[in-house]
């Protein structure tokens, strides 16, 4: 009964969830990919798959395919301006065109 309050808190504010669903299926990947850690190699090779698993979680959650987010992102890293580089963060990433939807527009041009 101490624990009331906060219990209820969600019916306050209607930006809160009943319940942490999204947050548990979020870490999932982490937890699952837990054991992979050990075997990594190295402590930079488990950063790097925890870097890597990351943004497939965000690209999940922004609703991008991840493949097709890493395929554009690694692409374009090379060249593009350092001080823009958080236009391709998955919150920010935006798909390209397709080539079918890009000639279908130069005809109907």
């Amino acid at each position: 009964m101490n624990q009331w309050e906060a219990l209820n808190r969600y019916t306050d504010d209607p930006m809160l969830e009943i319940d942490n669903n999204l947050s548990e299926r979020t870490l999932r990947m982490v937890v699952i990919g837990r054991k992979n850690y050990m075997f990594a190699g190295s402590e930079t090779g488990a950063e790097r798959a925890a870097i890597i698993y990351s943004l497939v979680a965000s690209c999940k959650l922004h609703g991008h395919d991840p493949f097709e987010y890493f395929r554009d992102v690694l692409t374009k890293v090379s060249t593009h301006p350092q001080s823009r580089i958080d236009e391709l963060l998955p919150s920010n990433w935006k798909p390209p065109l397709k080539k079918a939807k890009i000639a279908e527009d130069d005809i109907a041009a």
